[in-house]
């Protein structure tokens, strides 16, 4: 395996020869007069800048993991079956991929369930300036497709127009639109709009506010995420609103009281501040008293998301998931992201998500043997198609159905409102690629096929401008991509209900696969079953 170490695309470095080091990244032979800029070099000149996505590239991209882990969804293949169907009549007239039901319920312990269209879940994304930037999109696409969106963590605290009157948010502009972007196109049935509280959310009450005030029905707490293991991170462009925001109470650096950082910011040396988030520290009996508070004032579910600790702490987690009846609990894997992650944390720590969600099973099988509560699980970390979602699924059924309800994503559903929105801008001043527009038109209600469905439903609204054409594209991407490409597979596998997906809907293509997760090899499950059919004969 090559060593990148020394030239990463997310940080913007190269090294100057082909053949590096694969044991420091380096090139072979390092030269004074070379003016291509590596990680060494750039680090020799910028720091700590060095540590994250590139800087000119922030609110308008997202960024992840590039580290092989050596497994992942691709290391298991799904297996189509012949002989008859489950959850569906096995007639050739009725079981038609189109027939596959991938409607799910998450919350299924609480009084009422909630039901989604689809099988997703949108991740947290709160302050960073993509989700900000992309928000409308996201929200309304979310709300179409009947998902359910979490606002993710320190939306309140960095809103420029909060109100906090005695340390708690009284008020959040930024907040109640996001709210109202999501519920525009809210059926009131399927999803709904949760919102992520951290720690400084927590001291700034953010919780009571979203319940009391907003009428929000899930709040979701956040121990963390798979792409780093430290609090959530912003940059900040003005010396300005890096003040206002250690005001309020958050950790930023450079420190924009300091006068010889005020000097340097001016001068052009210091380009940005960081804002950094605190983390907490957990602990069993007072998080199950949370939940509880949380319900008392009003909260309909409350949800947990954390990141990808070690394995005890994945035993930790379920365990207080469970005495706390939390009703869903997100497990994120490493190699997800979205805003400003360290890069060096997203590639080398937490757990890859196929591990870890091998771990979660674990858990699950020995609590279900003693008859402990087990949570509806969700599951993030890379998550971009229909492929990964199915195994993902069917790896967690323990006996009686999928305890994986559901997949969250955050960093592609970004990444197709962002496209949507940009290819829409390039044809209103014709500058739309070729190739694209011989292909697919020149006209968004052309190349987005689902426009005129689209504008046939909501008939009071226009599409394209009540309507975001980035919406548009995230539910076109969230239902007519991954939705028919999961039926597909369903149908295939004559599975038509997600949850009749088993184990053994799927098999291990290389033994580490089959060791970590106990998913059989093709085989091993040949020799297990070929015999069976043919000896008795």
């Amino acid at each position: 395996m090559i060593s990148i170490e020394n030239a990463r695309s997310t940080t913007g470095t190269k090294c100057r020869e082909k053949d590096i080091s694969p044991i420091s990244g380096m090139c072979p032979l390092c030269i004074e007069e070379c003016n291509v800029v590596c990680e060494v070099g750039k680090s020799a000149f910028r720091g700590r800048e060095v540590l994250y996505p590139s800087n000119e590239y922030f609110g308008h991209s997202t960024a992840a993991s590039n580290k092989n882990y050596m497994i992942d969804w691709s290391h298991f293949q799904i297996l189509a079956e012949l002989l008859g169907a489950q959850g569906i009549e096995a007639n050739p007239d009725v079981a038609f991929f189109e027939n596959s039901d991938i409607t799910t319920r998450v919350a299924t312990h609480s009084k009422k369930p909630i039901d989604l269209k689809v099988p997703l879940v949108i991740a947290g994304l709160g302050s960073t300036d993509v989700a900000k930037r992309n928000w409308k999109g996201m929200a309304m696409g979310a709300a179409m497709s009947g998902i359910i969106e979490t606002i993710g963590e320190n939306v309140c605290g960095m809103d420029k127009e909060s109100i906090y009157t005695n340390g708690k948010v009284s008020k959040s502009p930024d907040m109640m639109s996001r709210i109202a972007d999501f519920r525009e196109l809210w059926d009131g049935k399927h999803g709904d709009i949760a919102v992520q509280t951290n720690v400084e959310d927590q001291r700034g009450g953010v919780d009571e506010y979203a319940i009391s005030s907003l009428e929000v029905n899930i709040i979701e707490r956040k121990w963390g995420q798979g792409a780093k293991a430290i609090g959530g991170e912003v940059r900040l462009t003005t010396l300005e609103r890096a003040l206002e925001l250690k005001k309020r109470g958050y950790i930023v650096m450079p420190d924009p009281e300091d006068p010889m950082v005020q000097e340097a910011f001016k001068a052009g040396a210091v380009k940005t501040f960081e804002r950094h988030s605190r983390v907490g520290f957990p602990a069993h009996e007072s998080f199950v008293e949370d939940v509880e508070k949380l319900r008392e004032k009003g909260a309909k579910y409350v949800f947990l998301k954390t990141g990808a600790y070690r394995p005890e702490v994945v035993a930790f987690t379920m365990k207080a998931a469970s005495e706390a009846k939390i009703d869903m609990l997100t497990f994120d894997g490493a190699g997800g992201g979205t805003g400003m992650s360290p890069v060096p944390m997203m590639n080398e720590m937490s757990t890859p998500t196929v591990h870890l969600e091998a771990q979660v099973l674990m858990c699950a099988e020995i609590m279900r043997k003693k008859g402990k509560f087990v949570p509806d699980i969700c599951f993030a970390g890379g998550f971009t198609n229909e492929t990964q979602m199915f195994k993902s699924m069917a790896m967690s059924n323990l006996g009686d159905g999928p305890i994986v309800k559901a997949i969250a994503m955050a960093r592609s559903p970004l990444t197709a409102v962002m496209k949507s929105q940009y290819f829409a801008r390039l044809a209103e001043t014709g500058k739309l690629p070729a190739q694209f527009a011989s292909g697919y038109g020149d006209d968004p209600n052309k190349f987005f096929m689902l426009s005129s469905q689209i504008q046939k439903r909501y008939p009071d609204k226009k599409v394209g401008v009540d309507i975001p054409w980035g919406a548009v594209g995230l539910h076109t991407y969230f239902t007519d991509r991954i939705g028919e490409g999961l039926k597909q597979l369903m149908a295939g596998s004559r599975k038509f209900k997600l949850e009749c997906l088993a184990r053994d809907d799927i098999a291990s293509l290389s033994e580490v696969a089959a060791r970590i997760t106990g998913i059989e090899t093709f085989d091993q499950m040949a020799k297990r079953v070929i015999p069976g059919m043919l000896e008795c004969w």
